[in-house]
């Protein structure tokens, strides 16, 4: 199986569909889209639309999915077996206000000269 999973790197909905490929043991290549703007253009052609993630499996493109409708998709397709394995991160939700301002904080201010 050939996975392309077009993530931010800090984002819930992102964590959550890494989450799921770590559950299942899955190789997938992970594409930053927030520091790589030809990533982001090559998401938004073959998805059709801007919003993330978005995560290509053997061709087939599911856009603005969340680490539980990746999961959805790969057990009703026979891609993956269920199993009892916890994911690491959420799989269903966005980042919380908190971790917002924590990764505001954390960020450096961009400064023209």
């Amino acid at each position: 199986m050939k996975i392309k999973a077009y993530l931010k790197p800090t984002c819930g909905w992102s964590m959550g569909v890494r989450a799921i490929m770590q559950k299942h043991q899955l190789e997938y290549e992970d594409i930053d889209i927030i520091n790589n703007p030809d990533n982001y253009a090559e998401m938004v052609a073959k998805s059709g639309q801007p919003l993330s993630p978005c995560v290509e499996i053997d061709g087939v493109m599911l856009a603005d999915v969340s680490g539980e409708e990746v999961e959805q998709y790969m057990l009703a397709n026979d891609l993956v077996k269920a199993t009892d394995a916890e994911a690491a991160a959420p799989t269903d939700r966005g980042c919380t206000d908190e971790e917002h301002e924590k990764m505001r904080s954390a960020s450096k201010p961009i400064r023209f000269f």
